[in-house]
């Protein structure tokens, strides 16, 4: 359920940020030990006089609120942003407390007003972090104007230049901006990644499971060949023995009739075996063209183009049938028929070391403002304002090319993205390729079946 924008981010909606209290709480028990440590060393050993009740109390705060925690929550749970808000809100403040409490601006500690805004930016919302960077700079504003002063062992108040203090202050702003700006497109860019590889990994284990099962259909298909051809044989014999329009002539009639239709289901089954040990290796224009085939009937002409190059064999290849080559090349190709105005080419050309496959369509071409990030999960490939009057069902988030853009690398292709003409060009001055270009290069050794291949056999179902 949506909120108002105006009731703020404190009303939103609930939600997990993925972050664990166990987490923050060793980050917490961290930080108490370190500011026990400092004040035990600035009273002892630098004859610094500080409040030392108030003080042990800000870090005894923070120690009663971390014993709760553990005690009242289990290890596991996993907390809200509101709740993650709340935790890194007490760390701000009683952070800033102790720094109040120690001289401000004066003490170099506290530059550390800086971790929680972090931690934020990295994990949270950004209307989470924008609340959390502006109260960090009212704390470490507040505190620069208004705090007790260091004093040394013979009163005297330990002070730095104003010009210094204040050019602290600006650092520490600025840290803040920075930092939280940093670590946030970091992290954003990290899980844009993360889902955009689940997406790949789940693309292909689709595609194999899709393979695998078609080699168990194909097998399926091949074994119950023999019986039912039995089946059909007999019941033929047996029409031919019983009178016509006898209740035992119509049940053989029927026998036969159903031995048909389990034939034409496992005939059409059998066509998706594709994994059949048998056709583990294709011709490349037939790996090509099982790519294409889900995008052949769209309205959309596809004209495959297979020719040697320097060095190459008059006949094609035997290329392996791998499900992330198939997959790969299939997103290419629906990117290439979803853009294009009527056609659409899809080019091999194998030489002795290498083979090339190229996508051309006749559409507008990559804008030139995002040809450089072509293959970035999450980034519109094509101009957004017209394709979504075209074809208002697009998303265009760019992850069906890094998911191909993936895989194909993984099977040891190397792409390239570029335009065919340039797209600024009128109608009528183009070529007839003049739309985007996407060339995938093999070494022939990562995508060639091995030699001799052809004879194996398939196993045998054993019943």
């Amino acid at each position: 359920m949506q909120q108002d924008d105006s009731q703020g981010f404190l009303f939103a909606e609930a939600r997990s940020t993925g972050v664990r209290l166990r987490t923050l709480i060793q980050l917490r028990w961290m930080a108490i030990v370190g500011q026990l440590a400092a004040i035990a060393v600035a009273d002892r050993f630098l004859h610094l006089q500080l409040p030392l009740g108030l003080s042990f109390m800000a870090v005894g705060a923070s120690i009663i609120a971390n014993l709760v925690s553990v005690f009242v929550f289990p290890e596991n749970k996993r907390l809200t942003e509101f709740e993650t808000l709340l935790m890194l809100l007490f760390d701000l403040t009683q952070l800033s407390s102790l720094i109040y409490l120690s001289g401000g601006l004066t003490n170099p500690f506290a530059l550390l007003i800086l971790a929680p805004v972090t931690i934020s930016a990295s994990a949270l919302g950004l209307r989470t972090t924008l609340f959390l960077g502006a109260m960090a700079v009212l704390f470490i504003s507040v505190t620069g104007f208004f705090n007790l002063p260091l004093r040394n062992a013979d009163g005297s108040v330990l002070e730095i230049p104003p010009i210094l203090e204040f050019g602290y202050w600006i650092a520490i702003i600025v840290g803040i901006l920075f930092l939280g700006l940093y670590s946030r497109r970091v992290a954003t860019e990290m899980r844009a990644m993360a889902d955009a590889l689940l997406a790949t990994q789940m693309a292909l284990a689709r595609e194999q499971k899709l393979t695998d099962l078609g080699g168990v259909v194909a097998a399926a298909a091949h074994e119950l060949g023999t019986p039912l051809a039995t089946i059909k044989l007999v019941s033929g014999e047996l029409m031919e023995e019983l009178d016509e329009g006898s209740e035992l002539f119509d049940d053989a009639r029927l026998i036969r009739e159903q031995a048909d239709r389990c034939r034409d289901i496992l005939r059409s089954m059998g066509r998706a075996g594709k994994d059949d040990l048998q056709l583990r290796q294709a011709p490349l224009g037939a790996v090509l063209r099982e790519a294409a085939e889900p995008h052949s009937a769209r309205g959309k002409t596809l004209v495959f183009n297979l020719q040697p190059g320097p060095g190459g064999a008059d006949r094609q290849p035997t290329v392996l049938r791998r499900p992330e080559i198939i997959h790969g090349l299939r997103n290419l190709i629906q990117n290439a028929v979803d853009f294009s105005r009527t056609t659409v080419w899809i080019d091999a050309e194998w030489a002795e070391r290498n083979i090339l496959v190229r996508i051309v369509d006749d559409g507008e071409g990559y804008p030139p403002n995002v040809i450089g990030r072509i293959g970035d999960p999450f980034v519109r490939s094509r101009r957004s304002e017209q394709d979504l009057t075209k074809r208002p069902e697009y998303e265009g988030m760019g992850l069906g090319l890094f998911i191909a853009k993936t895989l194909l690398e993984r099977s040891g292709a190397q792409l390239t993205f570029a335009n065919a003409s340039d797209p600024f060009l009128a109608p009528d001055e183009r070529p007839e390729r003049c739309g985007a270009v996407i060339e995938a290069i093999w070494l022939a050794v990562d995508l060639l079946a091995p030699a001799g291949s052809t004879g194996a056999q398939n196993a045998r179902i054993e019943v």
